[in-house]
This record gives C-alpha cells, structure tokens and sequence, in this order.
C-alpha cells in the first residue's frame, strides 16, 4: 500500500509539474506599444473582406486605424467604446474603423453572421468587416481569444493602444486620448 501512495505521489507530482511547464509557455506572438503589428494575410479559407477579396494587415498604414477583434458572441461588450468613440465625432479622412469578426470563436454558422455583417455594412459604410475563419489574429498577434479586443493602430503600422475583453472607463479615456492626441501631431 505505501508503495502504491509513493507511485501515486510521483504521478501527481509530475502531472503537475507538466502542467505547470504548459501554462507558462509563452503565447505564439505578442504585440507591443510601439511597434509594428506582424503581417497578416487573410484570404480564402483564413477569411477577408464581405466581399470576397483578401484583406492584408499591411493596409493598416497611412491613417490611424482602430481596429475591434470581436468575437459575434461577445458584440455587446465593448458597446460603451463605440458609442464614446462615435462622440468623438473624429475625421474620417485621418481614421479608420476596422471590425475583424473572430468567426473561429463562435457556435453561431457562418452564413448567419454574413447576413448580420452585410446589414451593418450596410448601415456604417465607413467601417470596414473583415471575417477571421481560423483565428488568425489569436495566433499571430496573440489577440484575446472569445471576447473583444481594441486595437490602435498608427499611420506607420505601429500599435498605439491595445486592450481585450471589457474596457474599463479609464481604458476608453486613454483610447481617446491617444487618438486625440496622435491626429493633433499630423
């Protein structure tokens, strides 16, 4: 018996502390304030434009960009930062919006959230959708998984301002700040 509680102890110790090992990898990309956000291509099965045609991350430069990684699940989290931002009244001509939809993240059928991206497009022509099939942007930007994720992006492709799941009210004063500030410099 005290042999089978030592060989019992082992396994658990060595359950854990590979467990341990696999929650500190290291997430597969990470961006950082400051520099520029890694290429991302999404096209075909990886996803793109409403249209069809290819959306490439290189295209976030020239303009500020704000960019909301959405899980269709999670909509209604960050509704307080689109609606502070829409006070904002901001030139269109010197920012952008970007809603990337983490198709990937959702039970919903894609066919579904087509129809409901159509309509907003439809409905907010000045904002871009692009669709993310396979999550692309979790993997190579290490973007919050199932949930919202805000993203400034300045006009040199550089990250101004990142932050997931519900902003909070100091989060969304920042958010505008930098946006205020960085269009005063152009």
């Amino acid at each position: 018996m005290k042999a089978s509680l030592q060989t019992g102890s082992r396994v658990l110790c060595l359950a854990v502390a590979v467990l341990a090992m696999g929650l500190s990898l290291p997430v597969e990309a990470e961006i950082r304030l400051g520099e520029p956000l890694p290429p991302v291509l999404l096209e075909e099965d990886s996803g793109g434009q409403l249209d069809g045609s290819p959306w490439n991350s290189n295209s976030l430069t020239g303009k500020l960009h704000i960019l909301m990684y959405v899980d269709p699940d999670e909509v209604a989290v960050n509704a307080h930062v689109e609606d502070a931002l829409a006070q904002q009244n901001f030139d269109q001509e010197k920012i952008r919006s970007i809603a990337v939809i983490n198709m990937a993240a959702t039970w919903k059928p894609n066919f579904a959230i087509d129809v409901i991206l159509k309509g907003k497009q439809e409905k907010f022509p000045n904002t871009l959708y692009v669709r993310d099939l396979q999550g692309e942007l979790v993997k190579k930007w290490g973007l919050i998984d199932d949930s919202y994720h805000v993203l400034l992006v300045g006009i040199k492709g550089e990250v101004l301002f990142s932050a997931g799941d519900a902003l909070s009210e100091a989060q969304v004063t920042e958010l505008i700040s930098v946006i205020t500030e960085t269009l005063a410099g152009d």
